[in-house]
């Protein structure tokens, strides 16, 4: 090893010596572990990092280690390597940082091996907000990169990741949301704007006007907790949610309804009828059912059929074919995750269901759902709320024919 290190900085190379398992080769003869470092140093390695490989040291003992191994080589650029095998890879970091490491390293949102790597999104927030550490980069981008990473990765966000995930500034108790309101530092340990993430007000059964309020501030911000309107709005969200509606999760429905009361929903389509169909054996295995419909927008009629893998992709598909004739920015959307729920299941293969369907256009993220005994029906609702929804987004963007 140290005649490999010293060959490359004979060549002028940066060298840095990742001791794998170091920790647990530390813990096992800490003497011999030290005298690998010795070898390296010696060699002219530019920076020791030292690497939890299989994840399982508690970070009280990174630190302390890391601190004796900087003590040691008080001119070395000493790093950290962690993975997450108990949970503990950024918590790692951070002591080795606060024991002397100037070096960490890890993956973006913990993308990694077995449980991952130190999670990147998570230490570099904690390095400048909470450390005070200068590190170089617009924070106010973490959010927005994380998600375009998880994106390209094919994956989804954690949405309880700190700092990033979309629950990370979530509040739904009537006592957190009237407290974040009136002072944010109650409830947020920083300003989700710093990160470049957003506070979110979730809808509950248990929700009153506060909450409402909090929640449709965006769209109508003259109201108070006294109109009549933010009394309307709790008492609908609260009969749909008794029919089986659960707005918690499906952000984008509520603000339609919100909408639709204050009198400023505007229907971009109207459906005609809708027919799917399936078919078994499958006689390809993309294209096992279809679906055909017809539309108005407007004055116009458009009716199309399409083949899917399954009657709700099919449905999916054939609704934005024929609406992407009037609105070609739909082309955009795709469905991102589609989740089934039976609320009671009293009524076996019959009972009501709960459809909830999330969509994205790669930059806006958002979340609808249905309610019927017809999981078909259901999944319609869905669909076509995460499409009015969308419409109502990019208004500026489309004008009705």
């Amino acid at each position: 090893m140290k005649d490999t290190v010293a060959f490359f900085k004979s060549r002028g190379k940066e060298v840095i010596f990742d001791a794998e398992h170091f920790f647990d080769g530390y813990k096992a003869n800490a003497e011999y572990a030290m005298q690998v470092l010795h070898a390296a140093d010696e060699a002219g390695a530019d920076s020791l990092c030292l690497c939890d490989t299989n994840g399982g040291t508690l970070p009280a003992h990174i630190g302390e280690i890391n601190a004796k191994v900087c003590q040691t080589y008080p001119k070395q650029r000493v790093g950290i390597h962690c993975h997450n095998d108990i949970g503990c890879a950024v918590a790692s970091s951070m002591s080795a940082v606060e024991a002397g490491a100037v070096q960490v390293q890890g993956t973006f949102i913990g993308i990694g091996e077995r449980c991952g790597n130190a999670d990147l999104s998570t230490i570099i927030a904690n390095l400048r907000l909470k450390m005070g550490y200068d590190c170089s980069g617009n924070l106010e981008m973490l959010r927005d990169t994380a998600s375009k990473l998880s994106e390209i990765c094919n994956m989804r966000l954690a949405r309880n990741e700190p700092y990033v995930g979309e629950s990370a500034f979530a509040h739904k108790g009537g006592m957190h949301i009237d407290g974040v309101t009136k002072l944010s530092m109650s409830f947020e340990h920083v300003a989700p704007e710093a990160v470049g993430n957003e506070r979110r007000f979730l809808m509950s059964e248990v929700s009153g006007r506060t909450t409402v309020l909090a929640k449709i501030a965006s769209i109508a911000p003259g109201l108070s907790k006294d109109s009549p309107d933010v009394s309307r709005i709790v008492e609908k969200a609260k009969e749909m949610e008794h029919e089986g509606y659960q707005f918690e999760s499906a952000d984008a429905s509520f603000e339609l309804m919100a909408l639709k009361i204050l009198g400023r929903y505007r229907q971009h389509f109207a459906l005609g009828m809708y027919r799917t169909s399936g078919e078994f054996p499958h006689p390809d295995e993309n294209r096992s059912a279809s679906a055909m419909l017809s539309i108005q927008v407007g004055d116009v009629h458009e009716m199309t059929a399409e083949m899917g893998n399954g009657p709700v992709h099919a449905l999916d598909t054939a609704l934005r074919k024929a609406l992407c004739v009037f609105y070609p920015q739909l082309s955009n959307v795709r469905l991102v995750d589609y989740k089934v729920r039976v609320l009671t299941g009293k009524a076996a293969t019959a009972s009501r269901v709960r459809v909830l369907i999330e969509s994205s256009d790669g930059e806006l993220d958002w979340t609808t759902t249905g309610v019927s005994t017809d999981i078909i029906a259901a999944s319609w609702e869905a669909l076509s709320d995460s499409i009015e929804y969308y419409l109502h987004q990019k208004e500026g963007y489309s004008s009705c024919p």
